[in-house]
């Protein structure tokens, strides 16, 4: 336990981030461990019941090992979120040819990656992800932008991310809204809509009213692209002028 105890803190001590720092040697016991082994538990307890379910002490247990074997491997709970957020941006790797394409991808397939797994939503934003896979779908964003200006890139690629985080987190609060009450968005909005029809009828909100009444009401993967489309429009003609 010690001897753990003084690799966590050494390599804190020398700066080595957890992708950098090596794996403690492999020993012949009877439940072998790895870092990616710990991840991919950690992953499943997450998607299973969310990231409220996911210590060390539940991986762990899913391993069958004692929670202490961990610490070999990570530094504690934050060092676990960051390799599995890192192990789930496998599967956010834009393609296509130009900015926009890529820049297309990138919102797609993140969506996508957030609603395989909901509790990515809740860890997307703030500081920037550096594990290994979240740098190769950064390097291919920027190779992509090749011909924008340098000092555009990084505005350019947030504007995309801070719409796409907006939108997935809106669409997993709606899921886990009609989880938690049995109430889909079509019942939702039979039962509240004689409520709006009460009050539009007042003449307070005609805009709104008129909105309501009269627009096409696109489904979820309607409203994202119609978004995207007029974030990337706007891009477009920024990047013009």
């Amino acid at each position: 336990m010690l001897d753990t105890v003084y690799r966590v803190m050494r390599c804190i001590v020398t700066g080595m981030v957890v992708w950098e720092r090596p794996e403690p040697p492999s020993r012949p016991v009877p439940s072998p461990l790895s870092r990616e082994r710990i991840v991919r538990a950690a992953v499943e307890l997450a998607d299973a019941d969310g990231l409220a379910a996911v210590s060390l002490r539940k991986v762990a247990t899913v391993l069958d090992v004692g929670p202490m074997r961990l610490y070999g491997y990570i530094a504690g709970k934050e060092e676990l979120l960051d390799l599995m957020v890192d192990a789930v941006h496998a599967g956010i790797l834009p393609t296509g040819d130009g900015w926009r394409a890529a820049l297309r991808s990138l919102a797609e397939t993140t969506r996508s990656v957030v609603h395989q797994h909901e509790w990515l939503a809740d860890l997307l934003g703030g500081r920037p992800q550096l594990g290994p896979h979240a740098l190769a779908t950064g390097e291919a964003v920027v190779a992509a932008l090749g011909d924008v200006d340098v000092d555009d890139v990084m505005p350019v690629v947030a504007a995309v991310n801070a719409y796409v985080i907006g939108a997935v987190r809106r669409e997993i609060a709606e899921r886990r809204a009609e989880r938690a009450t049995g109430m889909d968005e079509q019942r939702w909005q039979a039962t509240l809509g004689p409520y709006l029809e009460r009050t539009f009828a007042t003449g307070r909100f005609p805009a709104l009213a008129t909105v309501v009444r009269d627009a096409a009401h696109s489904d979820a993967d309607q409203t994202f692209r119609i978004g995207l489309d007029f974030l990337l429009d706007g891009i477009a003609v920024r990047l013009s002028g």
